[in-house]
């Protein structure tokens, strides 16, 4: 718990000063560039204020579901953040490291399954509701909530590029080549396979778990 609140707040920091680094950036930096053009610095800030944002969950979820989500799984879920939002659009981690990307992808789908079954566990187990769900509906809810929640980033990427013009779908490389065709569709649909592929082990796992513990 003492470790889950240091990271809390280191996160909360590093997202606070790379709001800040980022909007201070985009407002000097030129149209024009090869690495960082205005649009890249403004996805940098939409992304550090999202994830502030999203820092929030895991204690709104346990409020307002009543669901105990273990430590450990929280801190799973800073240090995705940490990588995904910091290291990934600050450092420059998607350009620099390959597979960067997919990695986070496929450890998102996971986290998601296993909330997905933490929800339904808590329905489960509640007095209110008569009625019990199977091993096996278990596995396919956390996997279809999994790309549900997966699908839903993808709509959020496409419309934030459509509308500000960014490359969170990464149409476009690092020096500012656009991509065609099946290149460009390329980063979207990795990105819901590994999505799919970090969905499917969680939910076999619980699956497993579940039916032997019952």
């Amino acid at each position: 718990m003492k470790f889950k609140k240091t990271l809390k707040n280191f996160l909360f920091l590093t997202l606070l000063f790379s709001t800040g680094y980022s909007v201070y950036n985009f407002i000097t930096a030129p149209s024009g560039g090869a690495l960082h053009i205005k649009s890249d610095y403004l996805l940098m800030t939409l992304q550090c204020v999202l994830g502030l944002l999203l820092m929030t969950v895991p204690s709104i979820i346990e409020k307002r579901l009543s669901l105990n989500i273990p430590n450990k799984m929280t801190v799973i879920y800073f240090v995705f953040l940490y990588c995904a939002i910091y290291l990934g659009e600050v450092r420059n981690f998607y350009y620099i490291i390959p597979y960067w990307d997919s990695f986070l992808h496929c450890l998102s789908g996971a986290m998601l399954g296993f909330l997905g079954f933490l929800i339904v566990r808590l329905f489960n187990e509640s007095e209110k509701v008569s009625v019990r769900l199977s091993p096996l509906f278990l596995a396919v809810f956390a996997f279809c909530f999994s790309l549900a929640l997966g699908t839903l980033w993808e709509i959020y990427e496409f419309t934030g590029d459509f509308v500000f013009g960014l490359n969170m779908q990464k149409y476009r490389t690092a020096e500012g080549v656009l991509l065609l065709g099946r290149a460009a569709l390329s980063d979207t649909m990795k990105d819901m396979i590994v999505d799919a592929i970090g969905a499917l082990v969680i939910s076999v796992f619980g699956y497993f778990f579940i039916k032997k513990r019952s």
